[in-house]
């Protein structure tokens, strides 16, 4: 029962954990980024590993084929595009799914053999913002800080950033350390209150893309005050003036004027500040301004580079970092080198020997799928990732794949929405399987190590990308045996990158051995051949630009967004707590789909009344560009005029409940990312005839007009409704299974619409189906625990618990299966901290993920019983 030392392939944060052989994960003590520490989705990792769904072997046309077979295919294919029509006729769509060593691989073939830089990433989906606000502002995408500055701080700003659903070990973190120093002071800056709100002393429910316009206030505020740093302008900045001149153009935050005095003052007065911002920030069109926006604030007060203070990017991907530090993205090359500088292009195409070089950058990922939509894209790539669900516009995406000639798809799942679309199907080895590493938010590079056997015929991705480049004629270059030659190519790339003045140095990696990289321990660059590693960037200057100083870069809030009358909402689109991006992954784990297990539409409750909808009803949402229809949840923490929905339903999982067909493809001009969080649209009640729930030891066909399908821990269950009536029950429920035998017993009431049946099968429940004219209430959990056991059949039509038993409610805490109704009963019975909850009912004793939602559920009841 001897664990691997790996690292979680969730966000960021890049979590160590210890993963043993019977599944158990745990997290890494010695780990710097989480000290021990997991969230819900890494706990439960060992749930999403295993054969069920996985590409098991290379396919073409739906045919299995050797691998031999495949990789001749796929080079011959992208030869002929690039012999016929140019090597801009061909792309690469990666992921920060991918380790590093196979995003360099890929990045070598593509930029430096086929000659093109038509290679992006979903990362461009989540931090490029970031990234080319830091390249303006540095000279060089270079994070100044580190994870430990959040802990020295006395005050932490969080712009856009949920960090307790979407980091939620730094959020742990964080509230470690404000209960260890209770002077620590934290300000959530967010459209929405979320989970994060709980730890915050001030909470800022800006208006949407207000960012740019509270951060030039303060920016004038500083100058205005004399808070100032005028040694470190003088010695270290550029554009001061600019950037103070532009800042006074008058912005609209939507705070009110005592709000933002609040903000500015606290900041100015506070020298240990460090500034966290994430997606909200990011996924804008005017994103890039909002990151130079805070950049600004901390340039001219030095605040950056030192122990407790600096402006930090909390990056989504697993492996956005390493993606960035091997030139990943369309418009650079590795270590951070720029791909338009001509010395930088020659100094790496003569370090890899290469043909030739790209000498322009290529196609970011909207505008490549543009691309291929317009046909100039005849052999398309992609890699780890599920564009025609993540991308803007997601219905026109699967269409433009569908158009290019020869498409490819290298995945470790066999069915998504992309991989329905493509032509060839390589298997890959995913997390569990393959050897590598990859870099976290904090410049710390960790690696993935293998504790599973490989599955089938799968291969590790560089091993696949070089296969395919060996075909098309570049062995020499190509011919890697095992990964750490791989990484050790990169790290001596990086002295290329050192000698242009570059941050990015690991050259002390370029003479690894095998039992050194087996046995690398967490590092956060620079590594060097000197023996230095690792510490914070700027406190005493050094910046990028061929001054060497920093650039202060003048912003303009842009004008208040005012909604279209056909479309009077803001809608917001993000993640939650327990389900990782298109649920490839985490919806294989039964456990982390208990917590919210359908895709909703969050509104304020003044906008559902005025449209007449109630918690549980279904709405459809319209934009220009989609519809989709999904369940209503009702909270006072929407924004009045927003909606909320989640990015990680597919086709795979509900019928209607993707969001990417509804976000329009509009992108920051600077760096190409899509405006994820500001598409404007209209919700309407759906005119549902009736509404169903089903639960099964069988998977479920989705057949009905809406159907939400979920894994459980007895089989599956799914949410069903439809706009038309149905005249045959027994045969709709028939529908639902591909065979499914056992003796039907049913219960049919025609004057109030309901019909209830369960399916008996030598004396077991396979399975149990509701249906009502309104929202079904039944005890779903219940029924889905006695799925799979003994049962009489017509007991189970009440779906009710016996009435000794307590309903514990919808789930809370997915760890532990603690439902709402056990939470309300502890606090009822003086539970009144998360502590005392942890106590009686185990809630938030395991990962503690939950623990923002129990001290809300803590804080709203206890006004409750109070005002009782």
């Amino acid at each position: 029962m001897k664990p691997t030392k790996t690292t979680c392939p969730y966000c960021g944060v890049g979590c160590g954990v210890l993963a043993f052989p019977d599944g158990t994960i745990k997290g890494d003590p010695d780990h710097p980024a989480n000290f021990g520490r997991l969230c819900s989705k890494g706990t439960h990792l060992g749930e999403t590993t295993g054969p069920e769904r996985r590409l098991l072997a290379p396919m073409v046309a739906g045919n299995e084929v050797s691998w031999d077979r495949a990789t001749k295919l796929v080079a011959e294919r992208f030869s002929d595009a690039i012999r016929d029509h140019g090597p801009d006729s061909v792309a690469f769509y990666v992921s920060g799914q991918l380790l590093t060593e196979d995003y360099y691989v890929a990045n070598k073939l593509m930029k430096g053999f086929i000659g093109s830089a038509n290679i992006d990433t979903n990362s461009r989906l989540c931090m490029a913002s970031s990234v080319a606000g830091h390249k303006r502002a540095f000279g060089s995408d270079t994070v100044p800080g580190c994870y430990e500055d959040l802990e020295q701080a006395d005050l932490v700003v969080l712009v856009g950033s949920n960090l307790a659903w979407c980091h939620p070990v730094l959020f742990q973190r964080l509230v470690a350390a404000k209960k260890k120093r209770p002077n620590m002071r934290v300000v959530n800056i967010d459209p929405r209150t979320t989970a994060t709100s709980g730890l915050a002393d001030m909470q800022l429910s800006i208006a949407p893309d207000g960012d740019t316009a509270l951060f030039n206030a303060l920016l004038v505020h500083l100058a205005d005050t004399g808070r100032v740093n005028q040694d470190y302008v003088a010695a270290h900045v550029n554009g001061f003036d600019d950037a103070i001149t532009a800042a006074r153009t008058p912005g609209h935050s939507g705070l009110t004027p005592q709000e933002e005095e609040a903000f500015v003052r606290l900041w100015a007065a506070t020298e240990n500040v460090v500034t966290v911002y994430s997606q909200g920030v990011n996924q804008s069109d005017c994103g890039t301004d909002k990151v130079n926006a805070i950049l600004n604030c901390h340039l001219a007060t030095g605040r950056i580079g030192r122990a407790g203070m600096g402006p930090f990017s909390a990056t989504g991907q697993p492996n956005a970092m390493g993606g960035r530090e091997v030139g990943g993205l369309a418009n650079m090359l590795a270590n951070h080198l720029d791909l338009e500088n001509p010395e930088h292009r020659t100094a790496v195409q003569t370090a890899w020997n290469a043909p030739t070089m790209a000498g322009k950058p290529g196609l970011k990922a909207v505008d490549l799928f543009q691309a291929c939509a317009e046909g100039r894209i005849k052999a398309l790539w992609i890699m780890s990732t599920n564009p025609a669900v993540s991308l803007p516009e997601a219905d026109r995406v699967a269409e433009a794949i569908s158009n290019v000639p020869f498409t490819v798809s290298s995945d470790a799942i066999l069915k998504t929405d992309t991989n329905d679309l493509v032509d060839v199907l390589l298997p890959a080895a995913p997390w569990g399987e393959k050897s590598g590493t990859v870099t976290n938010s904090e410049r710390c590079i960790s690696r993935q190590r293998p504790f599973l056997s490989v599955q089938g015929q799968a291969r590790p991705d560089w091993k696949i990308i070089a296969d395919v480049a060996v075909q098309m004629g570049w062995g020499n270059a190509f011919s890697y045996t095992s990964v750490d030659e791989v990484f050790r190519e990169y790290a001596e790339l990086s002295k290329q990158g050192a000698s242009f003045g570059r941050a990015l140095d690991i050259s002390g990696f370029a003479n690894l051995t095998s039992v050194d990289y087996d046995t690398l321990s967490p590092t956060r660059w620079p590594v060097l051949a000197t023996g230095r590693r690792g510490g914070r960037f700027f406190g005493n200057g050094g910046f990028h630009h061929p001054d060497g100083k920093a650039r202060m870069v003048p912003v303009q809030a842009p004008k208040p967004v005012v909604a279209p009358a056909e479309f009077p909402f803001v809608l917001n689109t993000g993640r939650i707590r327990d389900q990782w991006h298109t649920m490839t992954r985490s919806a294989r784990s039964p456990r982390l789909n208990q917590h919210l297990g359908e895709p909703f539409v969050e509104l304020h409750p003044d906008d559902a009344r005025a449209l007449g909808l109630d918690h549980a009803d279904l709405a459809d949402i319209t934009t220009s560009t989609g519809q989709a229809t999904c369940r209503v949840r009702i909270s006072v923490d929407a924004r009045p005029g927003s909606i909320f929905m989640p990015m990680h339903w597919t086709l795979q999982h509900a019928k209607t409940g993707r969001v990417g067909p509804l976000v329009r493809a509009t992108c920051d001009p600077v760096s190409g990312q899509p405006a994820s969080k500001g598409s404007f649209a209209a919700v309407t009640p759906t005119r549902v005839k009736w509404y169903g729930f089903m639960a099964s030891l069988d998977p479920i066909v989705m057949q009905s007009a809406y159907s939400a399908v979920k894994r459980t821990q007895t089989g599956w269950s799914a949410e069903l409704a439809d706009t038309h009536e149905q005249d045959d029950w027994p045969d709709l429920f028939r529908s639902l299974f591909e065979d499914q035998a056992g003796e039907v017993m049913s219960l049919i009431d025609d004057r109030n619409g309901s019909y209830r049946c369960a399916v008996i099968e030598n004396g077991i429940l396979r399975s149990a189906f509701f249906v009502s004219t309104r929202p079904v209430d039944v005890a779903r959990n219940f029924v889905i625990s006695k799925i799979g056991s003994e049962s009489s059949g017509y007991r189970i039509l009440a779906g009710r618990r016996p009435a000794n038993e307590r309903d514990p409610g919808a789930i809370v805490c997915s760890c532990m299966g603690v439902g709402i109704n056990t939470i309300s009963d502890a606090i009822a019975a003086g539970a009144r901290d998360v502590e005392a909850l942890g106590s009686c009912t185990g809630a938030g004793t395991n990962c503690g993920s939950c623990k923002p939602e129990l001290t809300s559920l803590i804080s709203e009841q206890s006004e409750i019983l109070v005002a009782e």
